[in-house]
């Protein structure tokens, strides 16, 4: 990464600025997740890290089934029952961004900073991990909060990220968690970024990072922002095999189908990303009114160049 801090500062702003607007939210939902179709540790089947079963039952929630009420109710309990998990608190400033609840996104960033500091002594990799989560999450309440004017402070903060995640990855570099989170940020930032090669933020997550069905949307999201279609949807199509009932990952496909057809001037997959719009949609009471009128939004758009197809 030392390459991105080299590049011209207007740059840079511009970008962290983008990402933090843009991509935040799905940033953060995919960082923080976990299979909650295993019990205990659903990362590692060998010596596992000791997590809070509200905590998980909120994974469930909102990466299995894209639950988000559901996942809020958990969280709530998990807060009051497991207070020292710091996964708790990053999920809480996560579904505060999706609702647009600024303060509440201060507050919980905070708390899973402090949360992981405290968990570094007891556990080095999970504590040094989400030190390096809480300050990501702290540098986008900043661009979120002050726009442009904050860019100086959240570069400030990614810079304390990659050295925490470096600590993390020290402590195991083939830990799945790590390469998880890890491979997802530098994906993400590969993908906005001048001077960054996204192969190797792949392969980590390829290779190296668990759960599987995390991974591969992971890697879905990057090839749909680098234009490479038909890998995205190989990838998207991964993850539905076991999440099929998260209406997210069909808001994906959708998308990608979309943008394909868009540039292969494609009616067949224009349609079919319309029915995976509305399959989407058909769980929208479960999720985010920001979201919903996201996607509701796309799916008029892909209606509309349809029509243009007669």
């Amino acid at each position: 990464m030392t390459k991105w801090f080299s590049a011209p500062q207007a740059i840079v702003f511009a970008r962290v600025t983008k990402i933090a607007q843009t991509t935040f939210a799905a940033a953060i939902a995919f960082n923080l997740g976990m299979n909650p179709t295993l019990a205990g540790d659903p990362f590692r089947p060998d010596k596992p890290h000791e997590i809070g079963d509200k905590t998980e039952a909120a994974f469930k929630a909102v990466f299995q089934k894209g639950n988000y009420q559901e996942a809020e109710r958990y969280l709530n309990q998990a807060i009051s029952s497991e207070p020292n998990e710091p996964l708790a608190y990053a999920m809480k400033a996560s579904l505060a961004y999706a609702n647009k609840d600024f303060t509440s996104l201060d507050t919980y960033s905070k708390k899973t900073l402090e949360t992981g500091q405290k968990l570094i002594e007891k556990d080095p990799l999970r504590g040094n991990l989400y030190t390096a989560v809480g300050n990501f999450l702290e540098g986008a309440t900043m661009i979120t909060r002050e726009g442009a004017g904050g860019a100086a402070q959240a570069l400030s903060r990614l810079r304390q990220v990659y050295q925490y995640l470096d600590k993390a990855e020290a402590v195991s570099a083939n830990d799945p968690e790590v390469n998880l989170i890890r491979g997802y940020m530098d994906l993400l930032l590969a993908v906005n970024l001048p001077f960054s090669n996204p192969d190797e933020a792949i392969q980590r997550l390829e290779n190296n990072a668990a759960p599987k069905y995390l991974a591969d949307r992971g890697i879905a999201l990057g090839y749909r922002d680098l234009k490479n279609y038909s890998q995205a949807l190989e990838y998207a199509n991964r993850a539905l095999k076991s999440t099929s009932e998260n209406p997210e990952l069909y808001y994906l496909k959708a998308q990608i189908l979309h943008a394909q057809g868009k540039r292969d001037n494609n009616r067949e997959l224009i349609k079919e990303a319309i029915a995976n719009f509305d399959t989407a949609l058909s769980k929208k009471s479960q999720l985010p009114a920001s979201l919903v009128q996201q996607i509701e939004s796309e799916r008029n758009n892909a209606n509309n160049r349809l029509k243009s197809f007669s």
